[in-house]
């Protein structure tokens, strides 16, 4: 996606919704995390500024309790190019002036993917998430409501907090019965004096524990 316009430039785009999937930022320090629940994003294949094809658009918790976006809604709005693009997937937010044209599609599906209306981002906080390999995530779940593509702040040290490194990572917080996840392999966090913590196995099994297999 080639975002020519400056940083402050309010973009008119419009488009079709091809996956709707929670916008989440993960903060990292050692074997400490801390997530940031800051609403959804809107991969839609339409138009956006004087370019054409497929896009991100982030939009808040507000917007979504409103609209209920799911894939085949035809839509358009008014956004702005993200300043700082390591900090989010999508290239456009501080979204306003939505307007639905066209109804999404309902109609049952056999997942995997799961689709429809996303969940509210609090019942994303109360399921948990296990990592997600990437290839999978970018083959199989892209248009799904579990799959999640979140911007990754590492601090490296906290005695100095300006020292970071940044990156993104994939989750899934589908059914741990779900035939296509694949796990990937696992992710090291670096620390202070070259240091690094491996998150193991174990990390995603006690995000998930609460949960039966086919929740």
């Amino acid at each position: 996606m080639n975002i020519a316009q400056s940083k402050s430039d309010k973009i008119v785009w419009s488009g079709r919704l091809v996956s709707v999937q929670p916008r989440i930022r993960l903060s990292r320090s050692y074997d400490e995390r801390y997530h940031s629940y800051l609403g959804y994003l809107l991969r839609l294949e339409g138009t956006y500024g004087e370019h054409s094809g497929e896009f991100l658009v982030a939009v808040g918790k507000g917007a979504h309790e409103r609209h209920a976006f799911c894939i085949g809604m035809e839509l358009n709005g008014v956004s702005v190019p993200v300043a700082d693009p390591r900090l989010e997937v999508a290239g456009f937010y501080k979204t306003s002036r939505i307007q639905i044209h066209k109804a999404g599609e309902l109609s049952p599906s056999s997942p995997p993917p799961y689709l429809g209306v996303p969940p509210g981002l609090e019942t994303y906080r109360f399921r948990g998430h296990r990592r997600l390999d990437p290839r999978t995530y970018e083959s199989k779940c892209l248009s799904c409501i579990w799959g999640c593509r979140m911007p990754v702040e590492i601090i490296l040290d906290q005695w100095d907090q300006s020292r970071k490194r940044y990156r993104f990572e994939t989750f899934c917080y589908g059914p741990k019965s779900c035939l296509v996840y694949r796990a990937g392999a696992t992710r090291k966090v670096p620390g202070k004096d070259g240091l690094s913590w491996e998150e193991e196995d174990w990390v995603d099994k006690e995000s998930t524990a609460h949960r039966r297999p086919d929740d």
